[in-house]
């Protein structure tokens, strides 16, 4: 009886090693590649955003086509950050004494606003100018992107750990500051 209980342990052990782990890290290996790719591409991403100081709708088709070659989904978060100044004075509800001093402000744009301005409505093509989100020189653009579906090495992981979830494992965030107008 004890014989062929561990004749059974060693086939399903073998089973495991041939076949699943081997399965399993190629999977692993998948997701690094995915992350890398997806890593790259954000990046060069912001940085010609950045350079040219606008985002276009053929730009971003470009990045989403880009970032779907790896066969995941992804969440897309846009963040502009556009800085103002605002001038203080002695008494803000007059305006009249300037103190000479001026307060930074960020204000925020994110897909909500950014998304409508790349597709609007209406059927203007595709190069038409008031399709451009346009940033300026010294505002802070960033973006971040994490996939949305369970990929395979999640799937193996889960399985292999009865059953206790994965945290996603595609994602990667890129920013930095607007490099010029080039519009």
């Amino acid at each position: 009886m004890t014989d062929s209980i561990s004749k059974m342990v060693a086939a399903l052990l073998a089973v495991l090693l041939l076949y699943i782990y081997p399965a399993a890290e190629a999977a692993s290996r998948q997701d690094e590649l995915s992350q890398l790719t997806v890593y790259n591409t954000v990046t060069r991403f912001v940085d010609a955003v950045r350079t040219k100081g606008y985002l276009t709708p053929t730009m971003y088709d470009e990045f989403h086509r880009e970032l779907s070659l790896t066969g995941n989904t992804y969440n897309i978060e846009l963040e502009h950050l556009h800085k103002k100044y605002v001038p203080e004075y002695t008494d803000p509800s007059n305006q009249t004494e300037f103190t000479g001093k001026f307060d930074v402000v960020m204000d925020g744009y994110y897909n909500e606003q950014i998304m409508p301005v790349l597709y609007p409505d209406n059927e203007l093509p595709v190069h038409d100018s008031s399709r451009r989100y346009i940033l300026t020189s010294g505002d802070s653009f960033r973006v971040a992107v994490q996939n949305t579906n369970r990929t395979p090495a999640v799937i193996f992981q889960e399985w292999l750990h009865f059953g206790a979830e994965s945290a996603s494992k595609v994602a990667a965030s890129y920013g930095g500051m607007v490099l010029n107008e080039d519009y």
